[in-house]
């Protein structure tokens, strides 16, 4: 049954995926991001980790979404949905997208990292101070570079939605 559930939701997750590449309308493809923030959600409930599922939702559907939304209402979305992000052809980019996928599934089939062995289970408080070492320890570079990145994007919007004086 979980296995279903597991499909089921990776499905969806992959279906709204696409939702967000190929919608036309900006504001349809955050609404469809947020809905792949759901089911990756849902998925991580299905690993027995309801930690990361709520991490997921706060961060990445509360505040994420917000800030995405935040900046598509600022621009003028009419004029953004005329204008085509890759002029002429889109065969390269479908070349390259497929190329990408074959490399992925190539590197997922070859892996050793993907094994049917069971997960170590760990208590509760383990499990929530072994996430924060390793993110506050190993990775806080990363973790820091994605706050800059999205102080950036902030800043970024504030300035394109600014009207020129003059």
């Amino acid at each position: 049954m979980d296995q279903a559930f597991f499909l089921l939701f990776a499905a969806a997750s992959v279906i709204t995926a696409l939702t967000v590449v190929l919608a036309r309308n900006p504001v349809h493809s955050a609404l469809a991001l947020m809905a792949c923030f759901l089911q990756i959600s849902a998925i991580f409930v299905l690993l027995e980790a309801p930690l990361l599922a709520v991490i997921q939702i706060f961060v990445y559907v509360g505040a994420i979404m917000v800030l995405f939304l935040f900046v598509i209402m600022m621009i003028d979305v009419r004029e953004a949905v005329l204008q085509r992000f890759l002029p002429g052809s889109n065969l390269p980019a479908l070349v390259l997208l497929v190329l990408l996928g074959v490399e992925m599934l190539v590197l997922v089939l070859w892996s050793d990292r993907f094994s049917v062995t069971e997960p170590v289970a760990m208590r509760g408080g383990d499990q929530i101070r072994q996430l924060s070492m390793t993110l506050f320890a190993d990775y806080l570079l990363p973790f820091e570079a994605a706050s800059v990145i999205l102080l950036a994007a902030l800043v970024g919007a504030i300035v394109l939605a600014r009207k020129e004086q003059g």
